[in-house]
């Protein structure tokens, strides 16, 4: 009996000595949160920003998302120069869309990029050919996905605030729209990984390792892009945003990575299944990451993310005999109680903190919307995708092929 007792809490104290550094970790980032940068409000430009940005959207077959992010980014101001859309010869009607638009906008430009070069990620390809064609008359670059629904007064909020704080880059989080049960549920649970990994949105990172940026709306000085070589620093990276900010932060230059929930809204994938595929192709972010901070980043989310669920379902759902707890035991602390304790601290942050995450959500068009509020219980599974997508590499996006060497 003692020999059972010994291994028991040999394994609570291992639990332990995995968990509670992590959770100080934890606690000292979401403590910085009271002090972030207030969200982002829809302002009104000043006459002094006519013309400063050039707008670049790349597309590859998004006409079943793009029309939003058209109507959006038209109803831009006179801050907008122009609005390129370089479009990678898609065969689903994209181009029609935006030749249409042009019709009622003549800001917007269609413009097709060359061949991709090898070592190329589409995404970053389009970006830098946006940037090489745009005018260089332009202040301000400023990257946007098509399945985006920017809201009016974006860009001269975004152009007021890098201005006002002195950044050189700025990109946003967005609002996420959810329409059905499953990703409700399942897509908190991964955007969760983020805000356990880095500081939440509107608190600057420190150290440029630790830079966080959204490439779905990515506003850079165009003196700054130019020199760093515009995308070519990130051009094989399946997140190409954060290689290039943090690129950019250790530079000299100073990134910001702010909310946007009020000013820009996203419907980014159709399900909870799309979701868990391509979501996770780049949420890993270990094209931007050395190997030693991705291995801390996973034992992170091991650690607070994964395991309190899991330690809990277990203690409660295989009870452990009270002989074998109050056994010899050479552990010199109450391992299991303080386990237990941590685990239950654990996981009612998790659930406190979808309170924080709830203004980033439009839950309006959701049917079981209500699943949200469960979504803490999808963590490991989120947790899992990071591992998993953490050892792949993607060969695979929006029907173009990546051929791994």
């Amino acid at each position: 009996m003692a020999d059972w007792s010994n291994l028991i809490n040999g394994i609570f104290f291992g639990l332990l000595l995995l968990q509670v550094p992590a959770a100080a970790i934890l606690l000292s980032r979401l403590l910085k949160g009271p002090s972030r940068h207030p969200p982002l409000i829809p302002r009104t430009p000043t006459p002094d920003m006519l013309g400063s940005v050039s707008v670049v959207v790349p597309t590859l077959n998004e006409a079943e998302r793009i029309n939003p992010c058209l109507a959006g980014l038209s109803r831009q101001s006179y801050e907008v120069r122009e609005i390129a859309i370089v479009d990678s010869n898609s065969q689903d009607g994209t181009r029609e869309l935006v030749k249409a638009a042009q019709q009622q906008d003549p800001r917007f430009q269609l413009m097709t990029d060359d061949p991709l070069p090898p070592n190329w990620v589409g995404r970053p390809w389009a970006l830098h050919n946006g940037f090489l064609q745009t005018s260089e008359q332009s202040k301000w670059f400023l990257g946007v996905d098509a399945d985006t629904q920017p809201q009016p007064g974006l860009v001269a909020s975004l152009v007021q605030t890098a201005e006002t704080e002195g950044y050189d880059l700025v990109s946003l989080s967005p609002q996420f729209i959810l329409k059905y049960p499953g990703e409700s549920w399942l897509q908190p649970a991964l955007l969760m990984t983020l805000l356990y990994r880095f500081d939440s949105a509107g608190v600057d990172a420190q150290v440029a390792e630790r830079v966080m940026a959204n490439g779905q709306c990515f506003l850079c000085r165009r003196s700054v892009l130019a020199t760093v070589g515009g995308y070519t620093s990130a051009r094989n990276s399946f997140c190409d945003d954060v290689t290039l900010a943090r690129n950019i932060a250790a530079s000299g230059f100073k990134v910001g990575f702010l909310d946007g929930a009020k000013v820009f809204k996203v419907r980014m994938y159709e399900g909870a299944r799309e979701t868990w595929q391509e979501w996770g192709r780049s949420l890993d972010l270990k094209d931007a990451s050395p190997a030693a901070q991705l291995w801390c980043d996973l034992w992170l989310l091991f650690s607070v993310q994964a395991l309190p669920l899991l330690v809990l379902s277990s203690y409660f759902l295989l009870p452990i005999p009270d002989s074998l707890v109050r056994a010899h035991s050479y552990a010199p602390l109450p391992t299991p109680s303080l386990l237990l304790g941590l685990n239950a601290f654990l996981l009612a942050i998790r659930f406190a903190l979808l309170f924080a995450i709830a203004p980033s959500y439009d839950r309006s068009q959701a049917k079981g919307g209500w699943l949200f509020w469960l979504s803490p219980l999808a963590d490991p599974l989120a947790v899992l995708r990071i591992f998993l997508s953490a050892f792949r590499t993607p060969t695979q996006w929006r029907g173009r092929s990546y051929h791994q060497d």
